[in-house]
């Protein structure tokens, strides 16, 4: 067993607001920024391949190139999933989300100068570039909050962090669409992601910290609440411990998270590159509106998330009912209601530009309630092996994030027509649908017995006592 585990839980410091609050905000802005370099291109693409009054150049790119472009961003974010998950989970995420944030400014810097001296496939290979870095982030980022949130804070904390995928979002779409439609054009969208972060390393590289044992700027209340509610090892103990991938692969529980994200990934990821394709062809938005009406939904999600968050911990923390079916519960509304929502949206005749927009919102705006659903079911099974389980998911959820443009491209043969975008739905829908009837038959909020240290020792001994008895016999 875990031996801050086996200590009685420390009472919560006196001070309301401590360094756990300013690593969670440090990782809100990490997440926040990345994800305004990840959307970049579903705005900025639009107005690349647009006229525009100031002169810069625009590029014949057809419906299948703009969503190559679009999807090679997650060839690259599968590849270090899982690596970064064991590293981060052995030594901590201190250098790798560090290193991985000023890399991606550096390539968002790079796209310009791509597009203009050289060619598509150029672009495509920045949005690599960008993925292999991005795909530290995730794994780290859930080392981070199994190391720094105790568990009855862990639900707000957590939709916090991850919340910022959809602040940025919104502040992207925005932006984009006004830097993309002014005299400084579409070049300034990468400039301004770029040096974003790079700003975040230099502010991590003064705060950060892997472990609350590593921090120097904790104090000691602090440190000795979060370390007996964690029920997580610290960064010495986590070196010594082998993955035990068996018990992961072999756990039934781990394969309702896993598809859960891969249904997760495709329904949003298709919503989020297409949306504003959607706006421009079907509902006939101009660039400048386009992605203040596309951020509108990301804003609810925003907003619904803290709501659902509160919500969550108040209703497990006065055990009004468990915290495997507060994950049910939130789960099936992030994704069963966004399915009933798209399926309205299905069927909408074209020319009711302000029900769309309503209905989407909702659509996006429910989605939020997943940050206390599945997304922290992997914390909830192994709180040491956390990261590592990010890994795999966010890997496998990777593929069908790259399928999520590209099966547009598939299914949709003429963009202006509303029913060839009821295919692209009925897809989001089935995903939907599916992933969640499986997470809510098979996922539970108990700690795995893999998670403990002395899993493998114990079943090594089980192993050498069952062969005593055999040679006995």
């Amino acid at each position: 067993m875990v031996e801050n585990m086996c200590e009685e839980p420390v009472a919560k410091p006196d001070s309301t607001f401590g360094m756990r609050h300013v690593i969670a905000f440090l990782l809100f802005l990490a997440i926040t920024v990345s994800y305004a370099t990840r959307v970049s291109m579903s705005v900025a693409i639009v107005a690349m391949t647009s006229p525009n009054d100031y002169e810069y150049p625009v590029f014949d790119w057809e419906k299948s190139i703009q969503d190559t472009i679009l999807s090679s961003f997650f060839w690259g974010y599968i590849v270090l999933q899982v690596p970064a998950g064991m590293l981060a989970g052995r030594f901590g995420g201190n250098f790798l989300i560090l290193g991985g944030m000023v890399c991606t400014g550096i390539v968002n810097l790079l796209v310009p100068v791509a597009a203009v001296h050289g060619n598509w496939i150029a672009v495509c290979a920045c949005r690599i570039a960008m993925g292999l870095t991005q795909g530290l982030l995730y794994p780290c980022v859930h080392g981070f909050l199994g190391h720094w949130a105790p568990e009855a804070e862990r639900s707000r904390l957590g939709t916090f962090v991850y919340a910022g995928a959809q602040l940025g979002t919104i502040i992207e779409m925005m932006t984009s669409s006004l830097l993309s439609a002014s005299r400084w054009g579409w070049p300034s969208v990468f400039y301004v992601a770029g040096i974003s972060c790079i700003a975040w390393s230099a502010a991590w590289v003064v705060l950060g910290s892997s472990t609350p044992g590593t921090s120097r700027w904790i104090s000691k209340e602090e440190r000795k609440y979060i370390e007996t509610n964690a029920a997580s090892n610290d960064i010495e103990s986590h070196k010594k411990l082998s993955t035990p991938w068996k018990g992961i692969w072999t756990s039934l529980p781990f394969w309702a998270i896993l598809i859960a994200h891969c249904g997760q990934s495709l329904g949003f990821w298709t919503l989020l590159t297409e949306l504003p394709s959607y706006m421009s062809n079907v509902l006939k938005v101009n660039i400048k509106d386009n992605g203040l009406l596309s951020a509108l939904p990301y804003l609810a999600m925003y907003l619904l998330s803290f709501i659902f968050s509160w919500l969550a911990d108040f209703l497990v923390n006065r055990n009004i009912i468990s915290k495997v079916t507060s994950r049910k519960i939130f789960n099936t509304i992030a994704f069963w209601g966004p399915a009933v929502a798209l399926l309205v949206l299905s069927y909408l005749p074209p020319g009711h530009l302000a029900l769309a927009v309503v209905i989407l919102t909702i659509t996006v705006g429910l989605n939020g309630a997943h940050y206390v659903g599945f997304m922290l079911s992997h914390l909830d099974l192994s709180p040491n092996f956390a990261s590592t389980l990010m890994g795999i998911t966010n890997a496998v959820a990777g593929i069908f994030s790259i399928m999520a443009p590209l099966s547009v491209s598939a299914v949709v043969r003429d963009q202006t027509e509303a029913s060839e975008w009821r295919k692209v739905f009925f897809i989001s829908i089935s995903m939907y649908f599916l992933g969640n009837l499986f997470y809510i038959l098979f996922i539970t909020g108990d700690v795995q017995k893999w998670n403990e240290p002395a899993y493998d020792d114990d079943e090594e001994n089980g192993n050498k006592n069952e062969e005593e008895k055999v040679s006995k016999f």
